[in-house]
């Protein structure tokens, strides 16, 4: 009898197994559908600082780069192409900290960096401390598609970008007077100041409209998924520092396995915990949710290290997710199943 209970609630623990994992199977991807996500930037973003034409621009300029990335994926294009679309918008728009929003470094000039990645092959390419590369995502795709290296910078990547045709720019491009004020105010001082950090100061900087590292992360139709980012970095940065946006693993990272990632935020916290490959390792080997590993990152590993910033994911079955250790986020999606959002403040109860 002892024999014949063992073997029944051997029998249930076994089919138990059986059913929670099969559970775990059946999410999966509806065949050709697609999606993308985008953020401007993390960081002190409050509504009482903002008003109504300034949540105007950034709302369109969301949009516009949404929609050009969307359109990419609704042709049949790759996620490659739809996340450098979408980059490029915000790189042209000088109401972000990449390409034109560019911020001052300590010397007075802009030093940028950029990074893509496929997560179908895990190829990557990151460029870093450019000045005169208009578009700093067109280089790093240059850099995975054209050699065989993952990261160029300064010279190098430039002298390389500019004999593949990537346009190239005098600094004057990127000279904004507001940026450079915002500069000789902390100048002599042994400080920095993240792109985001002018929304602290009401009413002085807030017309600057130039707030936030750049990235995107889409899913294509055929399943496969690719991560980008774009930044200036900070304010006042030392000659040569470089953040954690060209760095793979730390501020981008994309696997077909798990998701891709775009991070932005003070970045030697992300490349101290190597933040995006450490939210898809958590997905893949403890099998947390991508909400849970992208909170399990930024409050209990980037927070307690005195890091702030936000994350965004579309995982492998083409669901999105976001997070925030800061006050807001620029952000936005749109689904192929016509599911959209743009938001910018912080998360809803």
């Amino acid at each position: 009898m002892r024999k014949l209970a063992f073997l029944l609630l051997s029998s249930i623990i076994i089919f138990s197994c059986e059913t929670t994992s099969n559970k775990k199977d059946t999410k999966t991807r509806t065949p050709n559908s697609f999606s993308i996500v985008i953020h401007g930037g993390a960081g002190g973003i409050k509504r009482e600082y903002i008003n109504e034409e300034q949540q105007k621009a950034y709302t369109q300029k969301l949009e516009e780069a949404l929609n050009a990335g969307y359109t990419v994926l609704e042709n049949g294009g790759i996620s490659l192409d739809a996340i450098q679309a979408a980059i490029n918008i915000m790189e042209d728009s000088p109401l972000f900290n990449a390409g034109k929003g560019a911020v001052y470094n300590s010397e007075g000039n802009q030093e940028m960096d950029a990074a893509i990645m496929d997560g179908k092959t895990l190829n990557s390419g990151a460029i870093a401390g450019v000045n005169h590369i208009k578009n700093p995502i067109l280089a790093a795709r240059m850099v995975m598609d054209s050699s065989k290296h993952v990261m160029l910078s300064g010279k190098g990547a430039e002298i390389m970008a500019k004999s593949y045709g990537i346009e190239m720019v005098d600094s004057s491009y990127f000279f904004t007077e507001k940026r450079l004020n915002q500069l000789r105010k902390i100048q002599g001082k042994e400080e920095i100041q993240l792109d985001h950090r002018a929304f602290l100061i009401k009413h002085e900087l807030i017309d600057d409209h130039k707030f936030g590292t750049v990235g995107a992360v889409a899913i294509d139709k055929n399943g496969n998924i690719a991560a980008g980012t774009s930044t200036g970095g900070m304010t006042n940065k030392k000659y040569g520092r470089i953040g954690d946006v060209p760095i793979i693993g730390a501020g981008t990272y994309a696997n077909n396995l798990t998701c891709g990632i775009s991070a932005t935020g003070t970045g030697e916290y992300f490349m101290r915990t190597v933040a995006a490959h450490e939210v898809s390792n958590l997905i893949q080997y403890k099998g947390l949710t991508a909400e849970a590993a992208l909170h399990e990152v930024l409050f209990n590993q980037i927070g307690p290290l005195g890091g702030e910033g936000g994350m965004i994911l579309v995982d492998k079955n083409g669901a999105i997710s976001w997070d925030f250790n800061s006050t807001g986020m620029f952000r936005g999606y749109k689904k192929s199943d016509g599911d959209t959002k743009i938001e910018m403040f912080e998360k809803p109860e």
